[in-house]
């Protein structure tokens, strides 16, 4: 390997994987994911995802596949479930520097490309995360680079490359997984045909044809799902949490934001080099007629940028698929700018100095970031466990049951049900009414439940403990 491949990757290898299990589940998203990836290890059924011991079908299995099977491998643990998403960020970073270099690009944007992208703020802490959007990412930046790719020289491995981005990104995202990679397919093609004046037939059919292809392992699991749990398992995916979350029709999803929420959240999009990619988007529009290569990186974060700003439900973590060519643009401009500073090397102010120093000050900038991020993960990630971490309240969970007690939930949220599941080993009695509540603590005197409130029970319910979790308070409660 090259030294530009081998720095950049034990540099994203550093970024990724260091001190990755140093720090507890925190937040709903880990803790609901790991649950889930916890209860398909322990009852062994890899086909219906379940959380708490229902069917949980937001999205298909492949995060929780790999998830499941690293506990089985390396033990149940953080870092094992968070090592399939820096796997695919890894992935992603080195796969981006390739296909620049098979782009034609000088080795240094292809590098700066890759650097950028393992040092976005939100691609990184959602690389390092237990869930399912490194893997979407990896799969969408798979499917685009290798169908830009097969535009300019259509081989077999572009084209294996396109079906297992499409695979990778529909068994973890399902629906989103193709629309993602399809709304910049759709977007190009149209805007190249539109320049060109000539419709182009089998530049359509060919991407279109491969993506039924990528289609199948999710077409098999969904056969398998209905096998499972009927028509009904299939609707949940495909149409409850893919078209209902777009369109806003299934309202118990959540995330329902205003139309402008994207908007206001591109100050901090792809930080710390979000100035980059804004003024290089700018600098390069008159360009784009031209130049194929930057129309394609353009448009991948325009069309989804519309897309996404017309779904009605919003998360600034669906924005990390756009991140790969954020890092492109980011890079080329600032290619530009190191080209432009050359004409100033002469130059006996301060200017001058920095232009005589360009490179040593970007590589500067670099490490206080690379420093940066690994300081977070060293020492500010572990010391937010002692507000966000579950595992204080499943530690005095089983230190009751070991005193004999049995502790069951009432009503539990996502975070506590999954964060139980993964840190017991167990899946706990849950309690649903408050009926079941009174006849569950009424059964015997050494009952537990802990129930989520905003404000403490009152009685005949006595409280025996609380824990405070984020900013929700957690009551073990008896009669």
């Amino acid at each position: 390997m090259s030294r530009a491949v081998t720095s950049l990757f034990l540099l994203a290898a550093l970024l990724f994987f260091f001190a990755l299990g140093n720090h507890q589940l925190q937040g709903s998203t880990e803790a609901r994911v790991a649950g889930i990836a916890m209860e398909m290890h322990l009852d062994n059924d890899w086909v219906t995802p379940r959380l708490f011991g229902e069917a949980f079908l937001e999205k298909p299995p492949l995060s929780l596949w790999l998830d499941a099977g690293a506990m089985r491998v390396f033990g149940v643990s953080p870092w094992a479930v968070r090592l399939a998403s820096a796997v695919a960020g890894l992935f992603s970073v080195m796969l981006l520097y390739g296909m620049l270099r098979r782009f034609e690009r000088p080795k240094r944007v292809a590098w700066t490309a890759g650097i950028l992208l393992a040092t976005m703020a939100s691609y990184w802490s959602n690389v390092r995360g237990v869930g399912e959007d490194a893997l979407l990412a990896l799969g969408v930046t798979a499917a685009l680079l290798a169908f830009f790719q097969a535009q300019r020289l259509p081989t077999l491995g572009n084209s294996l490359l396109f079906v297992v981005g499409i695979a990778i990104a529909t068994l973890s995202k399902g629906v989103l997984g193709l629309a993602m990679p399809g709304v910049v397919i759709f977007a190009y093609l149209l805007t190249d045909n539109l320049i060109d004046r000539r419709l182009k037939i089998r530049d359509w059919l060919r991407p279109g044809l491969l993506t039924v292809v990528g289609l199948i392992p999710l077409l098999i699991w969904l056969v398998v799902l209905y096998q499972h749990g009927g028509a009904q398992a299939v609707r949940e995916v495909l149409l409850t949490n893919s078209v209902g979350r777009f369109s806003g029709s299934f309202v118990e999803a959540g995330h329902y934001e205003p139309f402008y929420y994207y908007l206001a959240k591109l100050p901090q999009a792809f930080l710390p080099w979000n100035i980059l990619v804004y003024l290089g988007l700018w600098h390069f529009r008159k360009e784009l007629k031209a130049n194929r290569y930057l129309l394609f990186f353009s448009l991948w974060i325009v069309a989804q940028f519309v897309m996404l700003t017309l779904a009605s439900s919003k998360r600034t973590v669906y924005l990390m698929s756009m991140t790969p060519a954020a890092a492109v643009i980011a890079a080329e401009y600032a290619f530009v700018l190191f080209e432009r500073l050359k004409a100033y090397e002469s130059a006996n102010r301060f200017v001058g100095w920095i232009a005589r120093r360009r490179q040593a000050l970007g590589f500067g900038v670099l490490a206080v970031v690379i420093a940066g991020y690994l300081g977070a993960a060293q020492w500010a990630l572990p010391n937010a466990d002692k507000h966000l971490s579950f595992l204080p309240l499943t530690e005095h969970i089983q230190s009751l049951q070991a005193s004999g007690h049995q502790v069951a939930l009432f009503q539990a949220n996502e975070r506590v049900g999954g964060a139980s599941v993964f840190y017991t080993q167990s899946l706990l009695k849950g309690l649903d009414t408050e009926a079941q509540l009174r006849a569950f603590l009424g059964a015997a005197a050494t009952n537990v439940a802990v129930i989520s409130a905003d404000t403490e029970p009152v009685a005949p319910l006595k409280v025996l403990k609380t824990m405070i979790v984020g900013r929700q308070a957690y009551y073990f409660v008896t009669y």
